[in-house]
């Protein structure tokens, strides 16, 4: 059985190794160093209203999944929040196995709770297994994105 929680401390180490495991283009090469590195973002998340940082956990209490949700405000659909999704990510051994598709409907749940309007993501151009999930799910690809790096 997969449980899905808010994150505590105990599992920077995890999410963060888990993450840079899945770095791709501009990221790769740029993620590094010790864990304790990430602490204070990660602290200014979990003190953060707007946002969470939820885990998956196996049956044994590991860490197998992680996700960031933003509750952003805005005025389009009357006013109604919207939910962005950010570094949803699942460890590579435990892909295809149900836990992504666990996460994507606990955080929708999620904005249901909140009476969101829609949810959001970006995903990188080179993550064509995860563009199909995502429209297995029924997410469409209805925007382009852009990003400009400023590190």
């Amino acid at each position: 059985m997969i449980k899905i929680e808010k994150a505590t401390h105990s599992h920077l180490a995890d999410i963060v190794a888990i993450i840079n495991a899945g770095a791709t283009s501009v990221r790769k090469g740029k993620e590094f160093g010790s864990f304790e590195e990430y602490r204070p973002a990660f602290e200014a998340m979990l003190a953060a209203p707007e946002m969470d940082i939820y885990v998956a956990l196996d049956p044994s209490g590991e860490v197998i999944g992680t996700y960031q949700i933003h509750f952003l405000k805005g005025l389009a659909f009357q006013g109604r929040p919207r939910v962005e999704l950010e570094s949803v990510h699942v460890r590579a051994d435990q892909r295809g196995s149900g836990v992504g598709k666990l996460m994507m409907a606990h955080a929708e749940q999620l904005a249901v709770e909140a009476g969101a309007c829609l949810v959001q993501l970006t995903s990188n151009k080179e993550r064509e297994g995860s563009h199909q999930f995502y429209k297995r799910l029924g997410y469409d690809q209805s925007h382009l994105g852009y990003k400009k790096m400023l590190v």
